[in-house]
């Protein structure tokens, strides 16, 4: 069924060149061949990902596939996949594992947290080896605006792909707040635990060294592979011709859409409506301080931090980074800041909770 409703382009990829949070329970895992890892193979019902098939009795492969739908509705993605990427720093083989189910108003995703596409190229630098952990997220299938938005907090993991990757954009990290100080001032990359303190690391800021890789993702602390940014492996971005896809449902089940939109016949990237804070003269603006900080970094906005940016309205999409073409709302990925989702305009479910799974790492 889903080889039709997924809309995968069958089209392999070449290879791609364009703080963090929870702890989980592993998924079983051998490295002692060095080359290769083998996943579900743990009897224990509560941490192997289901494995079930489709009517031809074969998971989908999405391996280095793109993916074309574009239904907001997530029941359309229910089947079993698999991939078989390729660490490349470790020249490690792995076997990624999602099933999708839907029941009682929600669409259920079971994974191994192991992408579809190869992961840890040059020059990333991972802090802890990518593994195999259990996940399952479940979404609304019938998603809904509410009073305000809610605001991001490290409390919450952010939307999981439809490669059974999850999205998790803020760091547990603030300037002068952590481990080491003042000593370490300038280099904190965990410890900010606190959602109000100002002064948070953006991953995305290339001169923050997060150690992402081509795909804007790296590892927690028990191995969890997750995105802090555009995926970059899930939808065709060398020429569009067409809108993008979905790639992946927020925790409050709204859908959410590459960065390529139709545009009154012309195909070109959604514009996020952040920019980097201005002074009078439209020059960036110095830093200014703020209260609850564990110190002030000074200097120009220039991205190191979320609070370097302010909203304006300027581009396409709302201070959460949606919109609703065709009478759909979705988030848009965008190739600045805040990359994927500035807040929820709906509600998280609780799956996405981290606290049910351990306290927040790096």
């Amino acid at each position: 069924m889903s080889r039709t409703l997924l809309g995968l382009a069958l089209v392999a990829l070449a290879a791609c060149t364009d703080g963090d949070s929870e702890t989980g329970s592993e998924v079983d895992t051998d490295t002692t061949s060095g080359t290769e890892v083998d996943v579900g193979t743990d009897t224990d019902a509560d941490t192997d990902v289901d494995s079930d098939t489709d009517a031809d009795g074969r998971a989908v492969d999405l391996t280095n596939l793109f993916l074309s739908l574009r239904s907001a509705n997530c029941g359309d993605y229910v089947d079993s996949y698999e991939a078989f990427p390729l660490d490349v720093q470790r020249a490690m083989a792995f076997e990624a594992q999602l099933t999708i189910t839907m029941d009682g108003g929600e669409c259920h995703f079971a994974s191994n947290s192991l992408p579809n596409h190869d992961f840890n190229e040059p020059p990333a630098n991972f802090a802890n080896a990518v593994a195999a952990v259990a996940k399952t997220f479940s979404v609304t299938t019938t998603p809904a605006a509410a009073l305000m938005p809610t605001a991001l907090t490290l409390r919450y993991d952010n939307a999981v792909f439809l490669n059974g990757v999850k999205l998790d954009l803020l760091a547990a990290a603030c300037y002068g707040v952590g481990p080491g100080q003042p000593e370490n001032l300038g280099n904190e990359r965990i410890g900010c635990g606190d959602t109000t303190s100002p002064w948070r690391y953006d991953p995305m800021f290339s001169g923050n060294g997060f150690g992402t890789d081509d795909h804007n993702a790296h590892t927690q602390p028990d191995g969890t592979y997750h995105y802090h940014g555009s995926p970059n492996a899930l939808f065709e971005q060398s020429d569009p011709t067409v809108p993008s896809p979905v790639v992946a449902f927020a925790a409050d089940g709204f859908p959410i859409f590459g960065p390529y939109i139709d545009d009154g016949g012309t195909i070109r990237e959604v514009a996020s409506g952040y920019r980097l804070l201005q002074d009078g003269n439209g020059d960036p603006a110095a830093r200014v301080s703020q209260d609850g900080e564990g110190a002030f970094p000074g200097g120009i906005a220039d991205g190191t931090f979320r609070d370097d940016w302010e909203w304006t309205d300027a581009g396409d999409l709302d201070v959460c980074n949606g919109m609703t073409v065709d009478g759909v709302y979705g988030y848009y990925i965008t190739n600045s800041y805040p990359w994927v989702l500035g807040c929820f305009q709906g509600v998280p479910n609780e799956s996405f909770d981290k606290r049910a799974g351990g306290p927040p790492g790096r």
